[in-house]
C-alpha cells in the first residue's frame, strides 16, 4: 500500500456544495447543545478557537480505534494505513491552499511554530546580514512579533513597524516608505484577530516583490472565513492553525515556495527528517520531511484533513456572506448601547467586534455575561502593542463563525444591557 501524494489526486469533477443552512450546520457541532450555568451556550470566542464538527471528532476516534500506528517506512498494514491517511491530509491542505505541490506543505504545531520555523531556518541559512530589516505591522499577533524580535537580537537586525490609522487599517503609504535596500523580509497578518481588519495582502506582496523581498502571511484568522489561494496571492510563506479552522489543537500548516524551502536548513533534528546518519555527518530528506523531525501529530493531521473536508463541503462564499450579515447586525445592534465604542472600524473587516463600554472594565463584562452562558474574549488578545496604540488596557471581543445565529447576538445585547444596569 505505497502512497505517493504526488501521483494521487483529488477528484476534479464539479463539486456539489451543501446548501448553507445555519440550523443544519449547528446540528453538526455537538458542543453547541450543552448548557453553561444552566443556560444554552452562546459561543462567541471563535477568533481564539473554533468548535469541532462531529466529523472531526469521529476522525480522531476512528484513528485511535482502527488505524493507530507510527507512519513512514513501516511495512505492516496499520503503518501503511496511517501513512496514507496522514499524507492524504497533506494533499487536502495542498488543494485547500492551491499550492503547487504537496512538498510545499509542512505540518507544524500551529501558526506560531510555522513563523518560528521560518525565522530560525532563514537565520541558519545566513539569509540575514547585520543591519538588515524586517517589516511587520502594528496589528500583529505576538506570534508574529516575538520570533522576529528574537531574530533581531541574534543577528543585529532592525524591526520596522507599519502603523495603523484610527480605524485600525494598515497604512499602505507608510509601508511603501519603510521599504529600503535593507529590507529582507515582510511578515504581515492576513486578517487581524483583535480588530477583524482584512489587510491588502495581495498588494503588499506585489509591492514587496518589486524589491525581491519575500513575504510571509499569518493566515490563522483568514482560512475559516475566506478563500485562500497562495498562488493567486503569490506569497512566499503562509501559516495557519488547525484549531481555528474546526480542527484540533496542536496541528498547523506552513506553506512555503519550493525555491525558499529547498535552501532553508532543517528547523529541528531527529528521526524521519534524515536520509542517512553517521557519526561523521548526516544528510537530510527531501521536502516536506526535512522540516518534520520525529513522530508528528498524526491524528492531528488526519483530523485537520477532516476539518477541511467539512469546510469545503460548503461554498466558502456562502459562509463569508453569512458571516458578513452577522457582523453587520452585531455592529448595528451593539452600537445602540450607550457608551459602547467599537475598536476597529475598517472598511474591509471580518467576523470580529472588539468593543469597550465607558466606565466598565472588559474583564467585568466577560465575567458577568458568562453567567448567562455567553462566551466572549477579554484582554489584549495577544496584540498588546495594538491595544496600547488605542490607549486601552483591554477590549471585549465577540467573534463569529458559520454556526452563530442572529438571536445569539440579541442575547449578547441583552446581557450587555444587564451589565450596564449593574454598573449604573
Amino acid at each position: 500500500m505505497n502512497f505517493d501524494p504526488e501521483v494521487k489526486t483529488l477528484t476534479k469533477q464539479t463539486k456539489n456544495f451543501r446548501k448553507f443552512n445555519v440550523d443544519e450546520v449547528r446540528e453538526d457541532f455537538p458542543i453547541l447543545k450543552r448548557l453553561v450555568n444552566g443556560k444554552p451556550l452562546v459561543y462567541l470566542d471563535n477568533a481564539a478557537t473554533s468548535q469541532k464538527p462531529q466529523s472531526v471528532i469521529d476522525a480522531i476516534t476512528n484513528y485511535y480505534t482502527y488505524e493507530n500506528a507510527n507512519i513512514h517506512r513501516g511495512l505492516h498494514f496499520l503503518s501503511e494505513l496511517a501513512t496514507e491517511a496522514y499524507e492524504g491530509a497533506r494533499l487536502k491542505v495542498k488543494e485547500f491552499l492551491n499550492a503547487m505541490s504537496v512538498s510545499e506543505i509542512i505540518f507544524v504545531r500551529g501558526a506560531t511554530e510555522g513563523i518560528n520555523l521560518v525565522a530560525n531556518s532563514l537565520c541558519r541559512a545566513n539569509y540575514f546580514d547585520d543591519g538588515d530589516e524586517i517589516i511587520i505591522s502594528h496589528m500583529e499577533h505576538h506570534s508574529n512579533i516575538v520570533p522576529w524580535q528574537l531574530l533581531c537580537e541574534r543577528k543585529n537586525l532592525k524591526l520596522k513597524i507599519v502603523p495603523v490609522n484610527e480605524k485600525g487599517e494598515f497604512i499602505f503609504e507608510e509601508f511603501e516608505k519603510l521599504i529600503s535596500d535593507k529590507t529582507k523580509l515582510v511578515s504581515i497578518v492576513h486578517i487581524s484577530n483583535a480588530l477583524g481588519t482584512i489587510n491588502p495582502v495581495k498588494e503588499i506582496v506585489k509591492k514587496s516583490h518589486e524589491y525581491n523581498i519575500p513575504v510571509l502571511l499569518d493566515g490563522a484568522q483568514a482560512v475559516p472565513h475566506t478563500k485562500v489561494d497562495v498562488q493567486d496571492l503569490d506569497c512566499d510563506f503562509y501559516v495557519f492553525s488547525g484549531h481555528k479552522v474546526f480542527g484540533p489543537t496542536g496541528i498547523g500548516v506552513l506553506y512555503g515556495k519550493t525555491e525558499y524551502l529547498d535552501k532553508m536548513p532543517p528547523f529541528q533534528g531527529g528521526g524521519d527528517m534524515i536520509r542517512e546518519v553517521s557519526f561523521e555527518g548526516t544528510t537530510y530528506d527531501d521536502l516536506p520531511q526535512k522540516f518534520e523531525a520525529g513522530t508528528p501529530n498524526i491524528v492531528g493531521g488526519i483530523a485537520l484533513g477532516a476539518a477541511l473536508d467539512y469546510l469545503t463541503s460548503f461554498d466558502i462564499q456562502d459562509i463569508s456572506d453569512y458571516e458578513d450579515e452577522l457582523l453587520k447586525y452585531a455592529t448595528g445592534t451593539l452600537l445602540q448601547i450607550e457608551g459602547l465604542k467599537i475598536i476597529g472600524t475598517s472598511e474591509k473587516k471580518a467576523s470580529v467586534v472588539s468593543f469597550v463600554i465607558e466606565g466598565i472594565h472588559p474583564y467585568d463584562i466577560g465575567t458577568i455575561i458568562d453567567t448567562d452562558g455567553i462566551a466572549i474574549r477579554t484582554g489584549h488578545h495577544c496584540t498588546m502593542p495594538l491595544i496600547k496604540r488605542f490607549n486601552l488596557p483591554a477590549t471585549a471581543r465577540a467573534s463569529f463563525s458559520m454556526y452563530n445565529k442572529i438571536d445569539e447576538i440579541d442575547q449578547l445585547y441583552k446581557a450587555l444591557l444587564k451589565v450596564k444596569k449593574m454598573f449604573s
